[in-house]
Order: structure tokens, then sequence, then C-alpha cells
């Protein structure tokens, strides 16, 4: 599961310039809004419509969260000092497809495209070197989320947004080199979802930047038999994502 490192060629540090651009948008909407009701409204009829399309982009970093197995602290692991996950940049790309339920409540189905990279590095007591394991996935992702609105104020509302995010491995599971010992995950997986974000509204559409935060409900770790799988009990995933949505 070992590929090359995409994420430098693709410069995903430039998420925290976006990540500033999108607070100092939210703020001059909020001061406009706060002037008064008597702001024009851009766009006034959209939220009577039932079923609105869109598209969204979205930046993220994501990290493995482990729980150590009982043979971790066996003789046989002894020289195993810890495993430490860090935190990698991704992307994802993705439609929304929103349907309004109530004055204040939609659902929205947003399949997206994902890609990640995990990393698990595994500390020794001796004189083994340090071992750095890549995990590379291409996922299909299927948030099924509710949305929960605030009144509009002029042209911008606040919202929290909650739900469950299953996804697959799109990439598909490489034959592994029965001489090469690697971690191992599972193809599937399940994740719980919660976060807020701002409808901005234009003209010709709306924009909404949005902050979510996914906590992976399912162990993810599919061979506990290996040297890298057995001191390790369970993997779940935590992703932060920004995404930018158009509709």
């Amino acid at each position: 599961m070992h590929t090359a490192y995409i994420w430098n060629k693709l410069h995903l540090h430039r998420s925290k310039v976006i990540l500033l651009f999108v607070i100092v948008l939210c703020g001059s909407q909020l001061a406009l809004a706060q002037k008064g009701r008597w702001v024009q409204r851009n766009n006034p009829n959209y939220d009577e419509k039932k079923l609105t399309y869109g598209f969204l982009i979205g930046l993220h970093t994501a990290a493995y969260q482990i729980k150590y197995s009982d043979k971790f602290v066996s003789p046989a692991f002894d020289t195993v000092f810890a495993v430490q996950p860090a935190w990698k940049p991704g992307f994802s790309l993705g439609f929304i497809v929103n349907y309004k339920l109530a004055d204040f409540l939609d659902i929205r189905l947003t399949p997206e495209v994902a890609f990640y990279e995990h990393s698990l590095t595994y500390l020794y007591t001796d004189d083994t070197p340090t071992d750095q394991q890549l995990v590379e996935t291409t996922m299909v992702e299927f948030p099924i989320l509710l949305k929960y609105k605030s009144e509009r104020r002029g042209n911008i509302r606040m919202y929290m947004i909650g739900g469950v995010k299953p996804g697959i491995e799109a990439s598909g599971k490489k034959d592994i080199d029965q001489t090469i010992t690697t971690i191992e995950i599972k193809s599937t997986q399940l994740n719980l979802e919660f976060g807020f974000g701002f409808d901005l509204y234009y003209p010709l559409f709306k924009f909404s930047p949005e902050l979510r935060f996914s906590r992976g409900i399912t162990n993810v770790l599919d061979n506990t038999t290996n040297k890298y799988g057995q001191p390790l009990s369970s993997i779940t995933t935590n992703t932060i994502t920004l995404y930018l949505l158009f509709q």
C-alpha cells in the first residue's frame, strides 16, 4: 500500500490560505448582516426550492486513532516502544443533493471521492530502526446528513450539520508481495460526522464554507497476525475537513 507522495506535489499547505480567506469572507458578510434587514437580499427565493444541487471541494487532515492489544505488553513485543499516528493532508471532490424537509431543516446527500494518506510510526527500544507505515487510499464516500439552519439575516445564515458517512475503498486491493510485511487496512468504514457552516447568498449562487469533524466508529485494522497488526487491537479514523460548497 506504499505509493508516491502525491500530497507534496499538490501543495496542500495552501488550505491555510483558503481557510483565512473564508474567515475574512464570513466576517465581511456578518458585518453586512448586522446593518439590518433592509440590506438587499440576493437570490431571495432560493430557500423556497425543495430540491437543490451543487458541488463541493474538501481539504482535510486525517489521522488514525489506535488501541493497543494485550500482546503489546507481552515479552514477544517488549522491544516495541510505541506506535505513533501522524496527521496527514488530503482532499475530496463531490456533489450535493439537498432536500428541504422544513423551514429550518434539510437532508443532504454528498457523494464524494476522497484521497487519504495515513501514517503509523513504530518506535523500538533496541537498535531496530524506526519503521513508518504509510497507507494511501482512495475512498468513495456517501455522507447522509441533517442540516439545521438558523433564520436568514440579510445574505447570510448559520447552520449545524451531522450524520453518518459510510465509505468503501475505490482504488482496489493490490496484490501484496508475500515477502513484504505491511499494515493491512479494511476496504470499508463508517464514520459519524458533525460540524457547522455559513450559507452566503450571492446573486447567481450560494456559497457555503463548512468545517466538519469525522470520527470513525468501525475498526479498520484488517490483519492482526503480522508484526504490525499484533501490537494493536483496533484502528479508527479521525478527520477534520474544510468544505467549500457551491449551490
